[in-house]
């Protein structure tokens, strides 16, 4: 019996090792959470220093890669036994090893929720196309979410590339069928552009990013136009209440802005695992 035949008749063994697969991926996620925003920036700069007509400014490498991790306090570079997800912040307990400085309990946790999240994803749908689809897009949603809750920021370089890969993958029709999911990309993206010019029309303000268009064409990509209005109500419903909540602890003006897309990420993820039985369950106890 080969590995892949062995995953296939054994849910478990499949859903252990996607668990282990998610630490492992929440680990990198880690890492473009903290370098993608500054890579845009520094591009973002040296374009306009171009457009200026300034001169180059010197740089270094700066990617995904390089340079090595490293602690930002002392500078020790970070070996791999240290790097192993959730074991080695436990074992390190939560210190850097060279200086001792706190390590975030962010690393961690976005280790564990991404581990958790692709475990139940390989559980929900077992071995299949689906399964694999979904680890993306789940993986995708929680990076870019994080980013939004640090810099109010959806790169397109996350956004654009799962939109397209929604389409691809419900040309086979994995989720929706592809006139669907045209039409859901179509219509994720010109509800919210439409709110966001009524809503500056009437108040003179910008209500959210274009970065809320893009994400929620994207969800409609995978789920089609169906999952839409599910979306938008659970997104607006969590982002109200979550959002007066944070507003509060953290004693802010009324008028501070909010990052939405994490909670259109929430949505739609949602949305694409049980919109079906939540929209029955509704109109079951509405008695339509």
């Amino acid at each position: 019996m080969d590995v892949v035949t062995f995953l296939a008749s054994n849910t478990l063994a499949f859903v252990l090792c996607v668990l282990v697969l998610g630490l492992l991926v929440g680990s990198f996620l880690n890492v473009v959470i903290h370098r993608l925003p500054i890579m845009m920036q520094r591009d973002w700069r040296a374009q306009a220093r171009e457009y200026l007509e300034l001169p180059v400014e010197p740089t270094t490498t700066f990617n995904l890669i390089l340079p090595n991790s490293h602690c930002p306090q002392c500078d020790h570079e970070i070996r791999p036994w240290e790097n192993i997800p959730l074991v080695s912040w436990l074992a390190l307990r939560g210190k850097c090893s060279s200086c001792r400085a706190p390590i975030s309990r962010r690393y961690p946790l976005v280790e564990l929720l991404c581990g958790l999240l692709s475990a139940y994803v390989a559980w929900h749908f077992g071995f299949s196309w689906q399964a694999g689809a979904m680890l993306l897009l789940t993986w995708g949603l929680l990076a870019m979410s994080m980013i939004d809750v640090d810099h109010q920021l959806l790169p397109d370089s996350l956004v654009l590339p799962l939109l397209w890969l929604g389409l691809i993958v419900n040309y086979f029709g994995l989720f929706a069928p592809l006139p669907d999911a045209v039409w859901g990309a179509v219509a994720g993206y010109l509800s919210l552009w439409s709110v966001y010019w009524l809503f500056k029309l009437v108040t003179g303000k910008e209500g959210m990013g274009y970065g809320d268009f893009k994400l929620l064409a994207m969800l409609g990509a995978w789920g089609g136009w169906q999952v839409l209005p599910l979306t938008i109500l659970l997104s607006s419903v969590v982002g109200a209440v979550l959002g007066t909540i944070m507003l509060r602890m953290q004693k802010a003006d009324s008028g501070t802005t909010i990052p939405f897309g994490p909670y259109l990420a929430i949505a739609g993820w949602v949305a694409l695992l049980w919109g079906d039985q939540i929209t029955s369950a509704y109109l079951q106890f509405a008695r339509f």
